[in-house]
């Protein structure tokens, strides 16, 4: 197997070191933390190697010890790509502290003497939270734009162009209309906005994506529960980069983004399908529309139980980890949200930037038992001893 190592800032090997080792493998195992960011970076990966020819296979493991069994099932004289951490001492590492993973693919790519799609490396710069075009990422937006690829309108961001579809199922945001779309439908009809562009027939004038856009705004950040941290959460949706590209797969680079967030949570293989660029669009569609409405409704209807620096969510039975990004950016006075599953089973935290989410999650199950993962703002564990315990564990860690 591989020289061990990390890219990015934390010391470890560089892109042009991985790509060494990857450019003379006989068969290339790729092992993704399940995050649309991982996803996508495996995906930019996955097609540089399928046009050089390398055999491939792309996995997803949703904790730090999934992906070390990952690594470790793997075959001798394999090389392994973790895009991710686990504590395989034989695989190569894609997880850098200072840039988004699929940033750090897109330049391993350029090491590997590729043409990587920068319209994908943003898209996982999206789903990481970080704006495309801001610190590293500024390059793939001109690459986009010079090749046609992007521009940028007035509106929200949605994978697809129907207005009320991209409002009612969007993860992006939360308001009164998420997750139904008969109110998103009422709520643009108020605002006087032609039927037939609200539906995609049509292009949508300048000034109707800019009142949609303002409702949107105020919808979400207005809501009497709404934290002031909703205004930045609300960003993410607002003014979109749009995908020009007549064989463009999804409409925008922000909704393109919150599908594969979406199918790393709940279906990885469709996920990985879409970041490798395979015709799946419908199912991933599909999924989104039915992830997104069970975690609109679970935002709605929850009960949060609040402890200093801490909101916790019970028995919730939709996708943790978007339950528990929505509640925080929408809903939470606090700035760090677990949703639990109803079994007690399973938790998903969710935090602002300067909690450490994933360091946190590491000190709990290390006291606790279980599997965890995570990055500076998002984590998942397994709960290996009562929820109440696991809860005051977490609370004392933060």
């Amino acid at each position: 197997m591989s020289q061990s190592g990390r890219s990015g800032a934390d010391g470890g090997l560089d892109a042009a070191s991985i790509a060494t080792e990857v450019a003379d493998a006989p068969f290339v195992r790729i092992v993704a933390r399940a995050s649309g960011d991982a996803v996508a970076a495996a995906g930019l990966l996955g097609r540089v190697l399928a046009a050089r020819g390398t055999p491939f296979q792309v996995t997803v493991g949703r904790t730090v010890a999934d992906r070390t069994r990952r690594v470790e099932d793997a075959a001798a004289g394999d090389v392994t790509v973790v895009v991710g951490d686990s504590r395989a001492g034989d695989a190569l590492h894609v997880d850098p502290e200072d840039e988004p993973a699929s940033v750090a693919a897109w330049r391993l790519a350029g090491e590997l003497g590729a043409t990587a799609d920068s319209v994908l490396a943003l898209v996982g710069v999206a789903a990481a939270g970080v704006t495309p075009g801001a610190g590293s990422s500024a390059r793939l937006v001109e690459s986009a734009e010079a090749g046609g690829r992007l521009d940028r309108r007035p509106g929200i961001a949605g994978p697809v162009d129907d207005a009320v579809d991209a409002l009612a199922h969007s993860t992006l945001v939360h308001a009164s209309f998420s997750g139904d779309e008969d109110a998103a439908r009422n709520a643009l009809g108020a605002l006087s906005v032609d039927a037939d562009a609200v539906a995609g027939d049509v292009t949508l004038a300048a000034d109707d994506r800019r009142r949609i856009a303002s409702f949107v705004a105020i919808a979400t950040t207005g809501a009497e529960a709404a934290p002031p941290r909703s205004g930045d959460a609300v960003e993410r949706a607002l003014r979109p980069y749009v995908l020009t590209a007549a064989d463009a797969a999804f409409a925008t680079v922000a909704g393109y983004a919150d599908v594969l967030a979406v199918l790393a949570e709940r279906a990885p293989g469709t996920g990985v399908a879409v970041a490798l660029g395979h015709d799946v669009r419908e199912s991933a569609l599909s999924a989104w529309r039915e992830h997104a409405t069970a975690a609109h409704e679970a935002v709605a209807s929850c009960e949060r139980a609040r402890h200093d620096g801490l909101v916790v969510v019970h028995d919730v039975d939709a996708p943790l980890s978007t339950t528990a990004r929505l509640v925080r950016d929408y809903r939470s006075p606090e700035p760090v949200v677990a949703a639990v599953d109803p079994g007690g089973d399973a938790v998903a935290v969710a935090g602002t930037p300067d909690v450490g989410v994933g360091h946190v999650l590491a000190r709990v199950s290390t006291q606790t038992g279980g599997e965890h993962d995570g990055t500076t703002t998002t984590g998942y564990a397994t709960i290996n001893c009562e929820t109440d315990a696991f809860v005051d564990s977490l609370r004392a860690a933060l």
